[in-house]
């Protein structure tokens, strides 16, 4: 179980295999995550959405994910463990 304090956020897309095994990921751990699948999302939101991504993964790759003020790009499940505290 995590001893996760930090916010995390999960940029996917609804049909990415590799952002469906991150949101599994994470709820396997019982990790709280907002997500947002942009591709689900339309006009002035997708954009403004997109444009965020891009602060963070300027490749706008996907998933992106956020973990406090950390960046990782694409699922890496070690990387993750080590961000969340997870043993």
């Amino acid at each position: 179980m995590a001893a996760n304090s930090e916010k995390v956020k999960l940029y996917a897309l609804s049909t990415c295999s590799h952002c469906k095994r991150t949101k599994q990921f994470f709820q396997e751990c019982k990790i709280v995550v907002d997500v947002v699948d942009v591709d689900l999302l339309t006009g002035k939101e997708r954009e403004d959405i997109i444009e965020e991504v891009k602060k963070y993964n300027p490749s706008c790759s996907f998933p992106t994910i956020l973990v406090g003020d950390r960046v990782i790009v694409g699922f890496n499940e070690p990387e993750l463990r080590e961000a969340l505290h997870l043993s």
